[in-house]
């Protein structure tokens, strides 16, 4: 049996999601966590003492040591550490979305092609094993809902919701469809942060396919639901619980005696292990990733419409308090 590579890895930021970044490649059996670039002292000593790791103190110390690199940071400081790590010849898995901007975008694709890097974008529902399921029986999608509620959290907040939430279901979304889009209309309003809270954003496709997505983070509940219908068949899938439901028609009668409703087996997985476990296969393998950086820019595009059409309508008005629910 031919002995796995280790693909020599690191992890930018050990915040909120860093942290399991780095927890994973310390795990999986294809990688070797090497260290973390991290600028809180304690948290750095914390990770570094669990998982053994060293601590880098610069990009220019962290290239000179590992092949692949997770950069977890906040959106807006994506692509001044992404551009470096590349330029120094570390391959990049990014956390969605891939930067904050189009021109960023631009820059990191630039420099992924420049420099040969693979980067791939940190949209993680195209791991879960329910994206799967879709990717194999959406073929022909007429209309599309996706729900995306969270909670309120501090962290993200440096983006919209749009960039924080929503733009999970338009890269699954434009996975799923493979057409260009043609109008977008959006609706949002801010409730607790300086940009929105809470969008609605309806997607509508040259094949003639709409979809239609909600994303709140000041919910109650935490919720990641999308449905799909196409003829014959409609798919009602939870991201968060990896399971869902298949409505098809049987026979060519349109009676609801017709309908059959099935469970649909998923076998569960965590997606950001199957992510990170497919990207260091790639940088192994030298293979372009599910999730390209193109696919992040793309979706990133769309985010940024939406975004703006919702500031366009003047709904950026002061704050309000956060209600006690």
């Amino acid at each position: 049996m031919a002995e796995i590579r280790k693909v020599t890895c690191g992890v930018v930021g050990v915040g909120y999601l860093g942290q399991h970044h780095a927890r994973i490649y310390h795990e999986l059996s294809n990688c070797e966590l090497v260290g973390i670039l991290e600028r809180d002292d304690a948290v750095a000593e914390k990770f570094c003492h669990k998982y053994k790791c060293r601590r880098f103190m610069s990009l220019d110390e962290m290239s000179s040591a590992c092949e692949a690199v997770s950069v977890a940071v906040p959106t807006d400081k994506h692509c001044e550490i992404a551009v470096p790590l590349m330029e120094k010849g570390c391959h990049l898995l990014i956390e969605k979305p891939i930067c904050a901007s189009l021109e960023e975008a631009e820059k990191i694709l630039e420099t992924a092609k420049r420099r040969q890097r693979i980067v791939q974008v940190g949209h993680i529902e195209h791991f879960n094993p329910v994206m799967e399921y879709l990717e194999k029986n959406v073929d022909s999608p007429r209309y599309i809902t996706a729900e995306r509620l969270a909670p309120f959290n501090v962290r993200g907040t440096e983006v919209g919701v749009v960039l924080d939430l929503m733009i999970h279901d338009i890269g699954v979304v434009l996975q799923l469809v493979r057409s260009k889009v043609v109008q977008v209309d959006s609706v949002g309003v801010n409730v607790v942060s300086k940009t929105e809270d809470i969008a609605n954003a309806r997607i509508a496709f040259e094949n003639g396919c709409v979809a239609n997505l909600n994303v709140s983070r000041v919910s109650l509940n935490k919720v990641r639901k999308i449905r799909v219908f196409q003829p014959r068949t409609y798919l009602s899938m939870d991201f968060m619980e990896q399971q869902g439901y298949l409505m098809r028609m049987d026979g060519d009668k349109p009676d609801i005696t017709n309908i059959r409703r099935e469970k649909i087996p998923i076998l569960k997985g965590e997606p950001l292990k199957l992510e990170l476990e497919a990207f260091a296969r790639c940088v192994a393998e030298q293979r372009e990733p599910k999730v390209t950086a193109s696919l992040g820019r793309e979706a990133l595009e769309i985010a940024i419409r939406v975004t703006e059409q919702i500031r366009k309508q003047g709904h950026d008005a002061m704050a309000l308090p956060l209600p006690v629910i």
